[in-house]
């Protein structure tokens, strides 16, 4: 068993430069693909682009996994320097990620393989636990242990999405239902439960209203959460309602750490522009 462990994660875990250097994680991209053409997610390109190319075109990015020969090649690289490897994926409901994972990791004990069951920064909540037991000198195996019983089934992940246009051409919810929350300004809130999506509650009004109320509605089902981090992710342009929903956070005084990313291209591919979510860990 090898004393050094490496932390990779695929790029759908909407991970910041700022903690990424902080805590030394490799970041896996997903292809994203607009028409034609193929890009690596946060690689060479953004979200700006999925939103340019979805008002010129009327269509969807789509992304998709890599292949079991690059995640071969990704693990080997690691494994011969020495490293055993914690590869945390987005859930299997989402994305064929884990599955050819897997298969690129036949053969290759040194890697532990953790379907997260989530999205997002509800994956990276699980990175950054892992990263906290790496600190405190567990093991690999110990690790993957850990986090798959006691963290994953209480990462609490969810967001308010301003339009259901996105989910609708995703193929996510019918064509009535985004019709009918749009005519009565509906902002639903999308829960993961159990690696799955769906609709919780629905709000009405203004998204900027609508963000405070959510955030509210959410701590209160959670009285006990751990205090490490709590995640604020979003892909608003307009910075205001982010800034009230930071300061909204702090001001609870549940959480040690309370940290904004930008959702990257796979949320963005499906919630669309506007969105934001309040990620945590229940206790």
């Amino acid at each position: 068993m090898s004393d050094k462990i490496k932390i990779i994660a695929d790029s759908t875990c909407d991970l910041s430069p700022e903690i990424q250097k902080k805590y030394d994680i490799e970041v896996h991209p997903f292809v994203v693909n607009l028409g034609e053409d193929s890009f690596q997610d946060g690689v060479s390109i953004t979200t700006s682009d999925i939103l340019k190319y979805y008002k010129s075109t009327g269509k969807l990015s789509k992304t998709a996994a890599a292949p079991p020969s690059e995640y071969e090649e990704l693990f080997r690289s690691w494994g011969e320097k020495g490293y055993e490897i914690l590869f945390f994926t987005i859930s299997k409901d989402f994305s064929s990620a884990v599955e050819n994972a897997r298969i690129g990791a036949e053969g290759l004990d040194y890697v532990h393989i953790i379907e997260s069951a989530n999205l997002s920064t509800g994956i990276l909540l699980e990175v950054l636990t892992a990263a906290d037991m790496i600190a405190e000198g567990r093991s690999a195996a110990d690790i993957a242990a850990a986090i798959e019983h006691d963290v994953v089934p209480k990462v609490r992940t969810s967001f308010v999405i301003d339009t259901l246009e996105f989910l609708w051409k995703g193929g996510r919810c019918s064509g009535v239902a985004a019709l009918g929350a749009n005519l009565l300004r509906l902002k639903p809130c999308i829960e993961v439960v159990d690696g799955k999506m769906r609709v919780g509650k629905k709000y009405r009004g203004a998204i900027d209203k609508v963000v405070p109320q959510y955030i509210a509605d959410r701590l209160a089902m959670t009285p006990h959460v751990v205090r490490r981090r709590v995640f604020i992710t979003h892909t608003f342009e307009n910075h205001k309602p982010v800034e009230a929903a930071l300061k909204q956070v702090r001001k609870t005084g549940l959480f040690d750490e309370v940290l904004e990313t930008r959702a990257g291209c796979t949320v963005y591919s499906h919630c669309g522009p506007n969105t934001l979510g309040i990620l945590y860990i229940e206790e």
